[in-house]
């Protein structure tokens, strides 16, 4: 293993990682100012833990920084390993002013409350959110804002120099099987995302003050379904409004938000062709549509046979799931079992890629089925070629092949994780939803995890798988693998040990192989 890491870490490009790690903290600290003015609007007294770790992040960000690199450039590797750092950097910090604010005591406990916010998860360990400062449920909800997007987007946005490799970075950030740039230059198409991205909060903002919810409430409601997080700051989440509008307006942005993004550029530049014959975008309205319809007459008789508003409330439940966002209108854990099934899977099923949702993705699931399908055609038609196609353009088979290695690797880390959490003796359906729930960035579960419920009863241990959950989720498996694979590489490792010691007994084969 020593050797491993000796001969293998000294090749990845550190002085180029540090300069992205110095760049996140730094920026970090920025975007903590804006809890720091909350906190002096509101006179509670919490504003110093905030300086602290601002402090803390742009001396470190500093010296980060200051390191030149020999080599300006970055390959894939280094790219998957910077984001994987930095999102377990930024999550640590960004966690650290709920501790030393005694917001919450356990640095646990603030860990995962941050991994949650960041990664747009919105499982929260706390019981009695309405107990907190506003600042702090001010950071809580901007944590999903921030992380909605990706926080390596939104500083490759604003850097003044970029280049070809920076596809590195948003490749690993970015949610779907495929990433693409709108525009040939890295830095405007990271501009264009985070200007439709700002477009779309602040029209929401604007719609829920019309419907005279608080200044604080929409902007704190509107991050968390940005970012499609979940966030709440009522114990009851969206439902303590008890309000129709708001419901209607949060639905319909929920859903807006789980769209790719692109969709959104072809609006902009009208060619409104590319968005008319987009599959995913048809697949995924469509199994919203379906499943409201299935679980309104499942629940209808539920509310007195009250048509609308069992639909208003099988579409919130529905374009909260499917878009990972998690808050919640009313307790669909009472809701029947069939309707609570379309649920779950439309919590593995997840958002549109290109979006700030999680889950596995419609795209991934469409080549699947297209994939199952295309295999059971040569089973029947040997003789007969025909290839995979969405949009009408035929997908790579190496695309295919990754979505594959994808959901085999999703299965394994899920059963690791299950093995993990199951040490805690919850009962069996709270410890599988929230394996479920981490891993698809979606916030609450079923059980004791549910709706009305938290991840408060899990032990230390399980709140740390959870948030590594968590991290895998929002980065897709990848760059999180990699980054541990000088601890997952056992292969590898026992490779170099034996290329070394046959080296030792004068293979002169070996000598030239490194």
């Amino acid at each position: 293993m020593i050797y491993y890491l000796k001969h293998n870490l000294h090749k990845l490009n550190w002085a180029m990682i540090g300069n992205v790690l110095g760049m996140v903290l730094v920026a970090q600290a920025c975007l903590m100012i804006l809890p720091v003015i909350v906190d002096l609007i509101y006179h509670e007294g919490i504003y110093d833990s905030y300086l602290i770790v601002i402090a803390i992040c742009l001396v470190l960000g500093y010296v980060l920084t200051r390191k030149k690199a020999r080599v300006n450039s970055y390959f894939a590797k280094d790219g998957m390993i910077a984001v994987g750092l930095a999102w377990i950097v930024v999550s640590f910090f960004g966690g650290l002013p709920f501790y030393l604010s005694n917001e919450i005591p356990s640095f646990v406990d603030c860990f995962f409350e941050a991994v949650s916010g960041f990664t747009t998860t919105g499982s929260s360990i706390l019981t009695e959110v309405e107990n907190l400062k506003h600042a702090t449920l001010f950071w809580r909800s901007f944590t999903h804002w921030i992380g909605g997007m990706g926080i390596l987007v939104f500083i490759l946005a604003l850097l003044p120099k970029s280049n070809d490799r920076d596809m590195h970075i948003m490749r690993a950030e970015a949610p779907g099987p495929t990433i693409g740039k709108l525009v040939p230059r890295m830095r405007q198409s990271a501009m264009i995302l985070y200007t439709m991205y700002m477009g779309l909060t602040i029209i929401q903002v604007i719609l829920l003050l019309i419907g005279k919810m608080p200044l604080f409430d929409a902007l704190c409601n509107t991050f968390g379904t940005a970012g499609t997080g979940g966030f709440a700051i009522k114990n009851t989440s969206i439902g303590a409004y008890n309000n129709s509008y708001y419901e209607v307006i949060i639905t319909i942005f929920m859903i807006l938000f789980g769209v790719n993004f692109n969709m959104y550029y072809f609006l902009l530049i009208k060619d409104f062709k590319q968005v008319f014959k987009n599959e995913e975008l048809r697949t995924y309205l469509g199994v919203i549509l379906f499943s409201i319809v299935c679980i309104t007459l499942n629940i209808l008789s539920m509310y007195n046979f009250d048509v609308l508003k069992s639909i208003r409330l099988a579409s919130f439940q529905v374009g909260s799931i499917i878009t990972t966002t998690g808050y919640s209108s009313c307790d669909y854990s009472i809701w029947p079992q069939f309707s609570k099934m379309i649920l779950f899977l439309l919590t593995i099923l997840g958002a549109s890629a290109g979006s700030t949702g999680g889950g596995v993705k419609v795209s991934r699931m469409l080549i699947i089925v297209k994939k199952i399908k295309l295999d059971i055609q040569k089973l029947l038609h040997p003789q007969k070629v025909e290839a995979i196609t969405m949009d009408g353009k035929v997908v790579d088979t190496e695309i295919v092949n990754q979505i594959l290695a994808f959901f085999c690797s999703f299965i394994i880390i899920v059963g690791i994780l299950l093995f993990l959490v199951s040490l805690n003796n919850l009962d069996f359906e709270t410890t599988i939803s929230s394996v479920i729930t981490c891993i698809g960035n979606v916030g609450p579960g079923f059980g004791l995890c549910g709706p009305m419920g938290n991840f408060s009863m899990f032990s230390d241990f399980s709140k740390i798988v959870l948030s590594f959950a968590m991290l895998i989720g929002r980065l897709e498996i990848y760059p999180i693998i990699i980054f541990l694979s000088p601890v997952l590489g056992l292969r590898s490792v026992s490779k170099s040990f034996h290329k070394r010691k046959k080296r030792k007994m004068g293979n002169p084969q070996l000598d030239r192989v490194d």
